[in-house]
C-alpha cells in the first residue's frame, strides 16, 4: 500500500473528475491520502475531502504564501480544525522567499505561530520550504518539542542530516526523477529509509515519465521507485517503510 503524504484534492485542476479520480485509488494500490491547507478555506475543503473518501486525510493551516490579510482569530480558527478527527497535522506552513508579496517577517510570524499551536496540541506539522533553508531550519530548532515533515525537501544533504538529527522526517516529490536532479540523489543517499516519506504535491510536479501532465498520486509509486533504486533497496522495501513512516508520524491506523 502506498501512502501519498502530500495531495491538493482541493484544487481546481480536479474539478472536472476529482471523485473518479480519488475513488479509483485504492484500487491503483494507493491506500492513504494526506491532503493539507493552504489557508482557512483550502483548510475546511480538505477536512470535507477527508470526510467523503475513508482513504484521505487532513491538515489545517496557512501557507505562506497566504499569510497577508489573515482575520484576527485566524489561529483559533486553525486550532478549531484540528479538532476533527481526520485532521492529523497542522499545515501547510513555512516559509516561501520566492514569492516577494508576503514580507518574510510576516512569515515568519505566521509560521512561529502555527509551530507554537502544534507545540500546544502536540501535533506535527508539514513544512513548505522554499528559497529559505537557513531560516526554516532555525526557527524550528526554537521549537525542539514539535516534529513533522519538510514536504517537497530542497535543502542541502547536510541540512537533510541535521534536521534528521532534530527528529524531522523529510518528503519527496516527482523532482527527484528528473534527470537534472543533483542534490536528490546525495539527500535521499544521507538519510536513513525510516525517515523518509514519498508524497506527489498533486497536481503539480508529475515525475517522469509523466512530466507536463496533471499529477496525482497514482504516480507516487515513481518516487518510490526512485528512492529504491538510489538506496539498493526494492520498491516493496520502500513502500512499505515510507508507508509506516507516514502513519506513525500522523497517528493514522
Amino acid at each position: 500500500m502506498l501512502f501519498d503524504t502530500h495531495a491538493h484534492y482541493y484544487a481546481e485542476a480536479f474539478d472536472p473528475d476529482r471523485d473518479a479520480v480519488l475513488s479509483a485509488l485504492p484500487a491503483a494500490g494507493v491506500g492513504l491520502v494526506l491532503c493539507p491547507g493552504c489557508d482557512l478555506d483550502t483548510s475546511r475543503q480538505s477536512i470535507q475531502l477527508a470526510e467523503a473518501y475513508p482513504h484521505v486525510y487532513a491538515a489545517a493551516g496557512v501557507h505562506p504564501e497566504d499569510a497577508l490579510g489573515l482575520p484576527v482569530d485566524w489561529l483559533d480558527q486553525v486550532a478549531e480544525m484540528t479538532r476533527h478527527p481526520k485532521v492529523k497535522a497542522i499545515g501547510e506552513i513555512g516559509l516561501d522567499y520566492y514569492w516577494k508579496e508576503v514580507p518574510r517577517d510576516l512569515q515568519k510570524e505566521v509560521f512561529r505561530a502555527q509551530l507554537q499551536l502544534a507545540k500546544v496540541l502536540d501535533l506535527p506539522v508539514i513544512v513548505h520550504d522554499r528559497e529559505a533553508h537557513a531560516d526554516c531550519l532555525a526557527i524550528v530548532r526554537e521549537f525542539p518539542g514539535v516534529r513533522g515533515v519538510f514536504h517537497c525537501y530542497s535543502g542541502s544533504a547536510e541540512d537533510a542530516k541535521t534536521l534528521v538529527k532534530l527528529g524531522w522526517h523529510l518528503s519527496f516529490t516527482g523532482t527527484i526523477t528528473f534527470k537534472n536532479a543533483r542534490k536528490a540523489p546525495e539527500v535521499i543517499a544521507a538519510v536513513p529509509l525510516e525517515r523518509i516519506m514519498v508524497e506527489t504535491d498533486a497536481p503539480y510536479m508529475a515525475p517522469t515519465p509523466f512530466r507536463g501532465k496533471r499529477c496525482d498520486s497514482r504516480y507516487v509509486y515513481r518516487m518510490v521507485e526512485t528512492i529504491a533504486e538510489i538506496k539498493g533497496l526494492t520498491p516493496a522495501e520502500v513502500e512499505q517503510a515510507t508507508t509506516e513512516n507516514g502513519k506513525a508520524l500522523f497517528a493514522i491506523p
